[in-house]
């Protein structure tokens, strides 16, 4: 238990203080691409790094090995989270699982219909994804500026659901975003995927026979038309782990990705996909009906989702509330789900790859209406939690 603890302190104590460079990383970006720089920075993302011959291609634009290579590693750091929650964590248990997974779906399955509902039979209707995700580092950071103002349960709930929730978007990624399949590149990641499993069984504990040839892994599936960042994921849930307080490959591993990703990774994402450049019209596109299918989704969908799949499961008997945690405090962290940013970006350039126009309004949206769910979230769980003070030994 002590390892599970101790491990959530460092996972919310970097995931905030990313949240607070990650956002100082987007402000810097619209600043750069809003000044006489713009264009010089834009260029730089254009260039390209690497080398192309011998049958090998990893001649790639910066912006790509951002998207591409980088994000790799943020998978990777994903599902190493998802999985130790599923072994030791809060999605462990089908009593501890049931309420985060359940919220994470009505978060997911809100959002995706209303955007759908409101942009169906147009050429943006292949968004659907993009309200889908909440992004942890954000929202982690926004809740951790609470600090005792409300129980430390809430805070390991809204960890559990963001996980959740990443692994649904992971799977829409895989399954309704990846391009025309090449099998003989799909035949040689499954062997690879294969070999890593082989690995597993075996007790094999050294991380370098998991990492190279998942890196192998990760060129195979970057040419078999699913998105390059699902090896990471691959490569993270074959890693060994325990269920005890033995510090296993998995954490050793997710303890050296943590300040990586969320002070290096996830800051250079920000940089690259938020330099979005102001046009007179970008305000206006927040009214077209992918604007209102992003907002309404995030600001509107998410909590509604996250708090009726919370009602039903409680009075089911399928889960209970948070510790110390009320009703307005899960329609408060609802709202907080809103914060798509990393995710939701991630999914824009995904759905209208070649129309920059279009992902450029539809960041702009996702910008918007993360901006609005942090601000307002915030409100309202300090405004309920006005005058209380929780103590909260475990977190």
């Amino acid at each position: 238990m002590k390892r599970v603890l101790q491990v959530f302190r460092e996972f919310s104590t970097s995931g905030s203080l990313g949240g607070l460079l990650l956002l100082g990383s987007v402000i810097v970006a619209l600043i750069v691409a809003n000044s006489p720089l713009g264009a010089s920075f834009t260029h730089l993302l254009t260039l390209n790094i690497g080398f192309h011959g011998a049958g090998l291609k990893l001649d790639y634009s910066i912006l790509s090995w951002i998207n591409d290579g980088l994000m790799a590693v943020f998978f990777l750091m994903v599902g190493l989270e998802i999985k130790r929650e599923l072994i030791e964590g809060e999605l462990s248990t089908v009593k501890k699982a049931a309420l985060p997974i359940l919220a994470a779906l009505g978060g997911v399955l809100a959002p995706a219909l209303i955007y759908f509902g409101l942009n169906r039979e147009t050429s943006t209707a292949v968004g659907w994804g993009i309200p889908m995700a909440t992004d942890i580092a954000f929202a982690l950071a926004i809740i951790t500026l609470l600090g005792k103002r409300i129980p430390a349960s809430l805070k390991v709930f809204l960890a559990a659901l963001a996980i959740a929730d990443d692994l649904c978007a992971i799977l829409v990624i895989a399954v309704f975003y990846s391009t025309e399949f090449h099998l003989i590149y799909l035949a040689y990641a499954g062997g690879l995927l294969a070999l890593l499993i082989v690995f597993n069984r075996l007790g094999v504990k050294h991380l370098a026979f998991y990492l190279i040839p998942g890196l192998v892994m990760w060129y195979f599936v970057h040419h078999s038309g699913i998105h390059a960042t699902i090896a990471g994921v691959l490569t993270a849930l074959t890693l060994p782990t325990t269920p005890d307080d033995t510090e296993s490959p998995l954490e050793k591993l997710e303890h050296a990705l943590l300040k990586p990703v969320n002070f290096i990774i996830m800051p250079l994402f920000a940089l690259a996909n938020t330099n979005i450049r102001f046009e007179p019209g970008m305000v206006d596109a927040l009214t077209t009906s992918m604007g209102l299918g992003i907002l309404c989704g995030l600001l509107l969908g998410k909590p509604l989702g996250i708090s009726m799949f919370c009602w039903v499961a409680v009075k089911a008997g399928l889960g209970t509330l948070p510790t110390g945690a009320r009703w307005d405090h899960l329609i408060g962290v609802g709202i907080l789900g809103g914060i798509g940013f990393t995710m939701s970006i991630f999914i824009a350039l995904l759905s209208f790859p070649a129309q920059e126009d279009i992902s450029s309004e539809a960041k702009f949206a996702v910008l918007t209406a993360s901006v609005l769910s942090g601000l307002v979230g915030y409100v309202v769980l300090r405004t309920v939690s006005k005058n209380q003070v929780f103590v909260d030994a475990d977190v």
